[in-house]
């Protein structure tokens, strides 16, 4: 929508809203019977407006993001609808580049009077990206206004002919087709209501994947432990990602070369081996020069995540490491890894960034300072959406390569290393810094009180519960821990996802343990860890500008809660 027509939805929202409210919901969506899909399943409202819809659909029991551009008609659908299951955001057509960022695949799609906003030269675009957003078997709604196009609301002719040859273009299925009255009562206007079921992926990208993770050609595990490396950050650090064009996103070379470095070092520290060359030890390895071999002993992988400053002790060995894996993944597996039909699946622009002095951080504009690699669009949502299947057949082909490898080589691998050494993490290790802040807390004689039931903790009960559960989502941030009943942990919310209802009824305990453990305390660097931990792995906050404060970061974890329940389909729990 052009920032004109905006302006005019700001300037008239409060009227607006009154003609909106007052038209019943069932008259509008009762064409849709038998389409919709069962509760709790998510839709996309874009152009949500005040939120009639949404109000509408959140009440059935759906998960519904509401995006739209206008701050005052978010601001009036805040306040007549602050149903728990909406979460609005500030977005618009044809980029979608918030709704985009968030990952979420959609059983439904709504534009309610959307249409006629998108200008026609970038109504084939706008189309595309809407039909990116579903999942397969997913639903488009749209209803298309018809009648005096009034150029100060930015609205232009829409037809029924432009939008079925869109789907055609698509492969979308039209499923069902209604004229309509307006509801308004005005005579010169009327309506075409459309739903459209797309019957698969819509993408090549699971196909690639295939195609590399089984049949390419590989001298080495490069190939592997570049697309591992890429899966973590499209399921841990998604926030890093920006748009680059109309089909694909930019990710800070660093962040790849840091997941690679967290990936690899375990693998040398085991003598396992990455080629069929008889080497031990990794020491004629591509990367592993002197900066790899110092972080072997030098360095926890714990201590290799976003966010994390390294003093003089360990900070020229950690830039010279990223150095030294940049140039490798730069030559090696970003070069070779094609194309069935050829050409570079992933294209990287390094740069060369100045020796950092005697301290380093891994925040994003540190990240950035290598350059950036640029990855398909369609392969990055595939992997922000299906990385819990994918990351298993890349661990199964990485282990299976290190065996023939370790055959030739006349070895025999154990089967138990092989699997420590794939590991990502050790999640028991991750709650440390969060106890340990909460131990000192007690000890000066504060309380602190369970996030979920509002129990005093004492020594004997205190657990640090992942909000998110490591077994669905594998993220030790600062913003995920956070201090639980150990009963409440142990029996009760255990492996679950904390429903919608029972995060929101626990955000101010949530917020306040944030302050109290992590941004007020005399530790100055965990307000900074805090921000860019949030900042990397919560997609909706964006990824760049200021670190984010408490409230962007839980309405952000909102959002990747409902991608998780979507996603991976993680049993919920309602609350102590």
């Amino acid at each position: 929508m052009p920032s004109d027509a905006v302006s005019w939805y700001d300037a008239h929202a409060r009227d607006l809203s009154q003609s909106y409210e007052a038209l019943r919901t069932e008259d509008l969506q009762g064409w849709l019977a038998g389409l919709l899909p069962e509760p709790p399943a998510v839709v996309i409202d874009i152009g949500a407006g005040t939120g009639r819809d949404a109000a509408a659909l959140a009440s059935r029991g759906f998960a519904v993001i509401a995006a739209e551009p206008s701050a005052a008609m978010r601001a009036e659908g805040a306040r007549l609808h602050p149903e728990s299951r909406i979460q609005w955001i500030d977005d618009r057509l044809p980029s979608l580049q918030a709704t985009f960022r968030l990952g979420i695949a959609a059983d439904v799609v709504f534009l309610s009077a959307v249409w006629m906003h998108v200008l026609p030269g970038d109504r084939s675009r706008a189309f595309r990206k809407i039909v990116s957003l579903l999942k397969s078997g997913g639903l488009l709604v749209l209803t298309l206004r018809h009648g005096p196009a009034e150029l100060e609301r930015g609205m232009h002719p829409v037809s029924l002919d432009e939008v079925e040859r869109l789907a055609r273009d698509h492969g979308l299925a039209v499923v069902r087709v209604q004229r309509a009255e307006d509801q308004l009562r005005r005579a010169d206007v009327s309506w075409t209501q459309i739903a459209l079921r797309l019957p698969d992926d819509g993408t090549d990208a699971l196909p690639l994947l295939r195609h590399v993770i089984l049949h390419d050609d590989k001298s080495s595990t490069y190939k592997l432990g570049l697309l591992r490396a890429l899966c973590r950050a499209a399921d841990g650090a998604a926030g890093l990602a920006v748009d680059d064009g109309e089909d694909h996103v930019a990710l800070p070379l660093g962040l790849v070369v840091l997941n690679w470095l967290r990936l690899y070092l375990p693998l040398l520290r085991a003598d396992l081996p990455q080629s069929p060359v008889n080497v031990r030890g990794g020491d004629k390895l591509g990367f592993a020069k002197q900066g790899v071999q110092t972080l072997l002993t030098a360095a926890s992988l714990l201590d290799l995540r976003v966010g994390a400053w390294f003093g003089r002790d360990v900070a020229g060995a950690v830039h010279s490491a990223f150095r030294e894996a940049t140039e490798t993944i730069t030559r090696m597996p970003a070069t070779y890894m094609t194309y069935p039909s050829g050409g570079a699946v992933l294209l990287v622009a390094k740069r060369n960034p100045r020796a950092p002095g005697d301290q380093v951080t891994l925040d994003a504009d540190y990240l950035r300072s290598f350059g950036c690699m640029r990855v398909p669009r369609d392969l990055w949502r595939a992997m922000q959406r299906f990385a819990v299947w994918i990351e298993p057949s890349l661990i199964a082909e990485w282990a299976r390569l290190m065996r023939g490898y370790a055959d030739r080589q006349g070895r025999r691998l154990d089967e138990g290393r092989i699997g420590a050494a794939m590991t990502w993490s050790d999640p028991a290790r991750d709650v440390s810094r969060p106890r340990e802040i909460a131990l000192r807390i007690l000890a000066a004689g504060e309380p602190i009180h369970c996030v979920w039931s509002g129990r005093r903790l004492e020594l004997t009960t205190l657990d640090i519960d992942h909000c998110f559960p490591w077994t669905a989502w594998p993220c030790g941030d600062l913003w995920n821990l956070l201090p639980a009943h150990r009963r409440v942990n142990q029996h009760q919310k255990r492996d679950r996802l904390p429903s919608e209802d029972a995060l929101r009824r626990s955000r101010d305990a949530i917020v306040g343990w944030w302050s109290a453990g992590y941004l007020t305390g005399v530790d100055a660097v965990l307000p900074l860890r805090f921000g860019e931990e949030a900042r990397a792995s919560l997609p909706a906050l964006g990824g760049t500008g200021e670190l984010p404060g408490a409230d962007d970061v839980f309405t952000a974890m909102g959002l990747q809660r409902l991608r998780l329940r979507q996603d991976q389909q993680v049993p919920e729990w309602t609350g102590a």
